[in-house]
């Protein structure tokens, strides 16, 4: 019996026609009729494929068969996920297959605001002849920053490297040795916002990101700079950019909203050009999206593949707080070895009773690895992200004689600077259902809680020192709730881990590392 698949949308023909011509599924496509209706015309369907429709726990209930909602992009904020998988039922995507649209959206942004097309088309049409006026500029051999190297940040490189533009690129994990051979140059953020005539983001809206972009990196934009933004809205600290645009004569071009609907939109006056949110669309990558998501779900039926699911299951027998385990210890050890050095190679021990689950809990270890890589992925897909990043993973034979019971050890290597390499390595484990950091480095027995505002500083033992942290964080209105301080080995260093109350700004950091002779200092949010 062939299986029903339900597309209640506008979506390219080509998903119809390679499921037809598959012979095992009969195709209903009806983009003219409400979701809620042809669910309850079609309660035998198989799978669900939709673009932006919602689908919410009526629907899912409206179609007891219902096995996969395939999602015809990479965004599924639309889709009830966690009652999907209650319901037994998997939501997949087809992440990047709009890459390349929204890579040719950031070169049609920069071109058009270059040679004022936008304005310069209505003023002709009245019969103008506005060419002083329409005075542009090339966008050839200028350097643009492309902050994010995922799917999107890759194609922009590629696209723009034809105008022979220098490129620079920030991301907290692709190797120097990949980025070379796209022709980019890794630099910090700071470094990249003072250098470059043109910034384009390409980073998801999290927690770390949110606002990202704000004064202290908008400041050090040159003169009449242009800023793109097809990433998300909430990166950009709109009031800082609003309080700095006429200074600094920025230019910001704009596709992203808080939310895709109509009615008024607050960059209305910061923003030099703003489009619908119409990076992904294309006529291509609308075909793109189809055909993968055609091809997912064949492959899906026939061969078992579920690497893009997204409402993935704890595997039986696994308790979810060691996933989490394996997020914060690979979130504090990139920390550790330094959030701008250059990763050249991962490598996990999992001891005791997680030993099978190894290639899962790689998943949430590549996750705090990089922001563009999502978390509901598979192994398999995680080792593809780490590879085509330039970043070699492996996992190590654990020896249970050592006695660390259920527990996790990440280590991360960089690469050599100044003549030091740069490593680390984070062990932790889970004690009566509490995440705990048990080992940094050559320093044992820590015990802490990764959980919130955390500050870290290393530095050679001697008397006092503990005092100066706490008094200079003391004057910064910052309020201690929690120290470890032990002694390496050897007696020689210490590491002060200080929970405290709330964010602490960079430069306290950097002065309280100066006033010390920090061996290493950071701040973390976990």
């Amino acid at each position: 019996m062939k299986k029903k698949v339900l597309i209640p949308t506008k979506l390219d023909k080509v998903a119809r026609e390679l499921l037809e011509k598959n012979g095992n599924y009969t195709v209903v496509q009806e983009e003219k009729t409400e979701l809620a209706v042809l669910a309850k015309q079609h309660a035998d369907a198989h799978a669900l494929i939709v673009r932006s429709e919602k689908v919410t726990k009526e629907i899912i209930d409206a179609l007891p068969q219902l096995k996969v909602v395939m999602r015809a992009g990479s965004g599924y904020n639309t889709i009830d996920t966690k009652y999907a998988r209650k319901k037994g039922i998997d939501v997949m995507t087809t992440p990047g297959a709009n890459a390349n649209a929204v890579a040719e959206e950031v070169v049609a942004l920069m071109l058009a605001d270059a040679r004022h097309l936008v304005e310069a088309d209505p003023s002709c049409r009245k019969g103008d002849w506005e060419k002083s006026k329409f005075m542009g500029r090339e966008i050839t051999g200028k350097t643009i920053g492309i902050v994010g190297l995922g799917y999107i940040g890759k194609l922009v490189a590629k696209r723009l490297s034809g105008f022979e533009m220098a490129l620079l690129g920030y991301d907290p994990i692709i190797s120097e040795e990949r980025a070379r051979q796209m022709g980019i140059q890794l630099v910090d953020l700071p470094t990249l916002f003072e250098k470059c005539d043109y910034i384009t983001l390409h980073i998801p809206e999290n927690s770390e990101t949110k606002g990202l972009i704000n004064a202290a990196l908008l400041s050090k934009m040159k003169k009449g700079a242009t800023l793109v933004n097809c990433a998300r809205a909430g990166v950009v600290n709109e009031a800082d950019l609003r309080a700095l645009k006429a200074e600094k004569g920025i230019r910001f071009l704009n596709d992203v909203y808080p939310k895709d609907e109509p009615g008024p939109k607050t960059v209305i006056d910061i923003a030099d050009i703003m489009v619908p949110h119409l990076g992904a669309s294309t006529h291509e990558a609308n075909s793109m999206a189809a055909k993968r998501a055609a091809e997912e779900l064949i492959e899906f039926d026939e061969k078992g593949i579920t690497s893009y699911i997204v409402n993935r299951d704890i595997p039986e027998g696994l308790d979810a707080a060691y996933g989490e385990l394996a997020f914060l210890l690979t979130k504090l050890c990139r920390r550790v070895v330094g959030k701008d050095t250059k990763l050249k190679q991962v490598e996990t021990s999992f001891y005791g009773k997680l030993k099978p689950f190894a290639d899962w809990l790689m998943v949430p270890v590549t996750a705090a690895l990089s922001d563009a890589f999502d978390r509901s992925s598979d192994a398999k897909a995680a080792r593809a992200f780490l590879k085509d990043m330039g970043v070699e993973c492996g996992n190590r034979e654990t020896d249970e004689k050592k006695g660390y019971g259920n527990s996790i050890t990440v280590d991360l290597t960089g690469g050599v600077d100044a003549g030091v390499l740069h490593s680390a390595s984070v062990r932790g484990t889970v004690a009566e259902g509490v995440i705990m950091i048990s080992r940094i480095n050559d320093f044992h027995k820590l015990y802490f809680e990764p959980k919130g505002h955390t500050v870290v500083f290393v530095y050679k033992d001697r008397p006092g020192i503990l005092g100066r942290i706490g008094g200079a964080l003391a004057k910064a209105g910052v309020n201690i709730d929690d120290v470890r301080n032990p002694h390496d080995s050897k007696g020689e260093k210490s590491i002060a881990i200080l929970k405290v109350n709330k964010a602490v700004e960079d430069d306290v950091i950097k002065a309280v590392a100066k006033d010390i002779e920090a061996l290493s200092a950071f701040y973390a949010e976990l």
